[in-house]
């Protein structure tokens, strides 16, 4: 007897294997679709990262930390902001800058940085952005040992306080109000003895302590110190400025020429 074959049927469900093939298709132009809009993203993650690290060591360099600063690249995609010209926002948090060549050294503890329309010169030899706002804390313990005296939180704002240590273990506390004045520098004004009795010469030593406002140096040039604030823990400072250069040795040009402009 010949086998039995059952009638093809047209509208029958077809290849058994049909849906898997379909979905293995499915699959892979899913993955197709992924892969077109991750690659751009990782191909401007690794420009971003490149240009963050060459950032970073130039100001390491530049402004002579013992650790590269944190560098962030803001807005997306960063390969057409290089590529056209300048980069929208930079910014950069670095910790422990020194004051060098100052006769009363305050260094900088922390500085964060808000750059606008960050470009490059074509040597290298310079990085320029278009605007910028900055923020420098220095510690109580740093600003202690630029005036010699122990310096900590006043009860008013704006006011720090002073601990003047006499012969025989007398202490006399005194205070005095921070500002902003020209040249990046911070003043002390208008001290005032609140706890103790100073001696006959007392008062002219404080004058002499006080008289000189102390100057913030390795600020990036065109940043200018507008305002200054007590806290808990130190001084805060802060900037802002029009066309703020970075140049490989640190310093700005107000400094080498000395101070002749106001805050």
């Amino acid at each position: 007897m010949s086998p039995y074959y059952p009638p093809y049927d047209s509208d029958g469900p077809g290849d058994p294997y049909q849906p898997r093939r379909t979905r293995r298709r499915r699959t892979a132009v899913a993955a197709a679709l992924v892969a077109l809009v991750l690659l751009p993203v990782a191909v401007d993650r690794a420009v971003a990262a490149r240009i963050e690290s060459r950032t970073a060591k130039a100001f390491q360099e530049g402004m002579g930390t013992p650790l590269p600063p944190e560098v962030q690249v803001r807005g997306f995609p960063v390969v057409t902001q290089a590529a056209s010209g300048p980069l929208r926002q930079v910014d950069i948090t670095a910790h422990d800058i020194p004051a060098r060549g100052a006769t009363r050294p305050l260094p900088v503890s922390e500085l964060s940085l808000r750059l606008h329309g960050l470009t490059k010169s074509d040597d290298d030899s310079e990085a320029r952005a278009r605007s910028a706002e900055a923020t420098a804390f220095l510690s109580y313990e740093d600003v202690s040992k630029a005036l010699g005296l122990e310096i900590s939180q006043g009860h008013r704002p704006g006011q720090v306080s002073a601990a003047v240590l006499l012969p025989l273990g007398k202490e006399v506390t005194v205070t005095t109000t921070v500002s902003a004045a020209s040249g990046n520098r911070i003043a002390f004004k208008d001290f005032q003895v609140v706890g103790g009795a100073l001696p006959g010469a007392g008062d002219a030593l404080l004058d002499k302590v006080f008289e000189r406002p102390i100057q913030l140096r390795n600020i990036p040039d065109g940043l200018r110190l507008r305002s200054v604030t007590t806290t808990g823990d130190g001084l805060t400072a802060r900037f802002s400025g029009r066309s703020v250069t970075f140049r490989p040795d640190g310093v700005s040009e107000g400094e080498s020429e000395g101070v002749s402009e106001g805050a």
